[in-house]
């Protein structure tokens, strides 16, 4: 396989980077934090002035026609600028899902929005007491007439208070042994309450409650009952996106880690001359080029047919990289010392965001389990 980038990618990666560093500084990023809201309404703009929230979108619906490994080099660049603003969860996950299942009238009246910048989605999947498990729905549909009710509660929802429509995973009476359906559900959708707070690296989520909402077979995302494979491959899309944004974390961190001890004097002389501080920028040199590595397998994956291969790259990927992210983190803390905790270091933000990146979609030991499991059933 050739990862060298194409023209087309590099001068993407050139442009976007450019544009971050220039105009998405670290008191930037703080004040849209502070705003309250996740969103720089300017920044998502010039977003999509550059084609980056149509670029994996088909031609058709306002898109670039791009993939996953397109989008890794957006999400690694979005990594080492801290981007909070909600790609992940309308780009890759909810634009990604009606793309794969969507009706032809709901990809031409939500896709070309979403690459111009006007709609957001939000993935409501997620239950209290799931944990990493995908199949664990208990949220209620219940037939009512020729449409449908839904009952539930959702959890830890990224984006879903500035979200237009969220997609709703749901089984029939709430039975674990049922099917999963998925559901397009307007935010202002009567009977939808959302409960929005801030995670401690700065992100916005919501707990979303369903409370007898109405939803029709026009809402329905897919075919009835079939929603798992659409959930899975959507939701392995996004593990490859965050495996890459982790990667642009480490990056980062380990270069404002090394300009740290460059500076710093101890002894007499800068913290780099010692060997032993040499030795430790070496391994969590060598720890994020595994992890690139891992990306790039979780990105090349990420949108093959092919369950089995697609889920067991992917939870490989995560575990690695996950690995990786806790050992540079910590590395880099104590490198910092007492100052790689406090606000207004940089490394301190990466660490934070790199420790929630490990907990997203399941965490290094939930996917090496997954791994491990795998492997003793085709034994």
């Amino acid at each position: 396989m050739n990862f060298n980038l194409t023209e087309e990618q590099q001068m993407l990666q050139d442009s976007l980077r450019r544009f971050l560093a220039n105009e998405y500084g670290f008191d930037k990023r703080r004040d849209i934090i502070a705003a309250g809201n996740g969103l720089d309404k300017p920044t998502w703009n010039a977003f999509a002035e550059m084609g980056l929230l149509g670029y994996t979108l088909p031609e058709e619906y306002g898109g670039l026609g791009g993939n996953a490994m397109d989008t890794l080099l957006v999400m690694e660049s979005f990594g080492r600028a801290l981007v909070v603003e909600p790609y992940l969860s309308t780009v890759v996950l909810g634009a990604g899902i009606i793309e794969d299942a969507g009706s032809e009238e709901q990809k031409e009246r939500i896709l070309p929005k979403i690459a111009s910048g006007e709609e957001f989605l939000a993935f409501a999947h997620q239950e209290p007491g799931g944990r990493h498990n995908l199949d664990y729905v208990r949220t209620e549909i219940q037939k009512h007439g020729a449409d449908y009710i839904l009952n539930g509660r959702k959890t830890a929802v990224l984006n879903a208070a500035g979200a237009h429509y969220l997609i709703v995973s749901g089984r029939r009476h709430g039975r674990p042994t049922e099917p999963v359906s998925l559901f397009l559900v307007n935010h202002d959708t009567s009977g939808v309450e959302i409960e929005e707070y801030t995670t401690h690296d700065g992100h916005r989520v919501a707990d979303v409650i369903l409370d007898s909402v109405m939803v029709s077979d026009d809402d329905r995302i897919g075919a009835r009952g079939q929603a798992m494979p659409i959930v899975e491959k959507g939701v392995d899309r996004a593990i490859a996106a965050l495996c890459a944004e982790a990667v642009g974390a480490m990056e980062a961190l380990n270069e404002t880690t090394l300009d740290y001890v460059k500076t710093r004097q101890q002894f007499g002389m800068p913290l780099s001359k010692f060997q032993v501080v040499q030795h430790r920028l070496a391994d969590m040199f060598i720890a994020a080029e595994q992890a690139k590595s891992m990306a790039i397998l979780a990105a090349s994956m990420a949108d093959s047919d092919d369950r089995k291969q697609r889920r067991e790259a992917i939870s490989m990927a995560k575990a690695l990289v996950g690995q990786s992210a806790r050992f540079v983190g910590q590395q880099a803390v104590q490198l910092h010392g007492g100052m790689g905790v406090t606000d207004e270091m940089f490394a301190a933000h990466l660490f934070k965001r790199l420790t929630l990146i490990n907990l997203q979609f399941g965490d290094a030991d939930y996917h090496l389990g997954q791994v491990s499991d795998g492997l003793l059933k085709s034994a």
